[in-house]
């Protein structure tokens, strides 16, 4: 029952964002390209992951057109349980996301000659999760509390952290990076996840706060 619900409002997202569902394809796709073109397998999943962030007000945006807010007070679910499921469904997507981009991006990198070890994948991915939930973290309770179109500046936030992450990435010392990466991956991947838990934690009861105080 703890997950059934949350679940259920999580396929219920599924069935709003339906029809930009090829949308969200190509924005998995495109960072193929920039990552061949910039010959980085992180710089590849970071724009990945900013491109994916970007689709997550969808669904409020659907919602929001569609005036779901009486459908919302009718169903019987609580708001927690909406907020979860919302979570859920916005965690999904950037899942898949980064599956994709490791998937696909190291294959197109050795096939134009460059080399792609082990920790490069395990350094995208780690930081591809952390910068993906660091802004869905801020994203997703702006935009329960102003809505998808008076919240619409949420929707550049991911830019604004991708395009920091390509200009400050470059002047990082190389052998810091191989440090972070290199020392201890396990020990790095445990550390990002034990981040992300928190980070949602906290995003996630702000956003059930909002939500228990706004009248559906």
């Amino acid at each position: 029952e703890i997950m059934r619900n949350p679940w259920k409002a999580a396929k219920l997202d599924l069935a709003l964002v339906r029809p930009y569902l090829k949308v969200i394809c190509l924005t998995m796709l495109l960072p193929i390209a920039f990552a061949a073109v910039n010959r980085s397998l992180f710089t590849g999943v970071s724009f990945a992951m900013c491109f994916v962030a970007m689709t997550t007000g969808y669904p409020f945006a659907v919602a929001e057109k569609n005036h779901m807010e009486r459908l919302y007070g009718i169903l019987p679910v609580k708001k927690r349980d909406l907020v979860l499921g919302r979570y859920l469904f916005v965690l999904m997507l950037g899942l898949l996301a980064l599956a994709v981009s490791l998937l696909t991006q190291p294959l197109v990198l050795e096939a134009m000659g460059e080399s792609v070890a082990g920790g490069d994948v395990l350094g995208a991915a780690v930081g591809g999760l952390f910068l993906f939930s660091l802004y869905t973290v801020f994203q997703l309770p702006g935009y329960y509390k102003f809505g998808a179109i008076q919240g619409r500046m949420f929707l550049y936030l991911p830019v604004a952290g991708f395009l920091v992450t390509l200009f400050l990435l470059p002047r990082l010392p190389a052998s810091a990076m191989a440090a972070v990466t290199g020392s201890s991956p396990v020990l790095l991947g445990v550390l990002a996840l034990a981040l992300v838990a928190v980070m949602y934690g906290v995003s996630i009861w702000c956003s059930v706060r909002t939500m228990e105080h706004k009248q559906l």
